[in-house]
């Protein structure tokens, strides 16, 4: 399953905002196959924050472990946050092209 952050925002920031957006996507999560990866798509992404991030990806990596697959972008926002996030959860994301 690919998952568009866009459709939670163009610019992805504050805890609360993560937090919401976590919340809103649990029922989907709720009912995800277990042999099933989840793929988090940054396309149309213009700002993620750390904080956001850390509210909705780090749940996820969490829940998911290697089912969950970060596809890679070119936003350097994007970028620097997933940086932050790896070191913080001292674990890295999968990632794929």
């Amino acid at each position: 399953m690919k998952l568009q952050l866009e459709k939670f925002g163009k610019t992805l920031i504050s805890r609360e905002l993560g937090s919401e957006a976590f919340k809103a996507f649990t029922p989907t999560l709720r009912e995800f196959p277990k042999d099933e990866e989840l793929e988090i798509d940054f396309a149309g992404v213009l700002t993620l924050s750390p904080s956001w991030a850390d509210e909705f990806l780090s749940p996820l990596l969490n829940q998911l472990n290697d089912r969950l697959v970060l596809l890679t972008s070119e936003n350097l926002s994007v970028q620097a946050t997933l940086r932050i996030l790896k070191e913080a959860n001292k674990r890295p994301f999968k990632t794929k092209s």
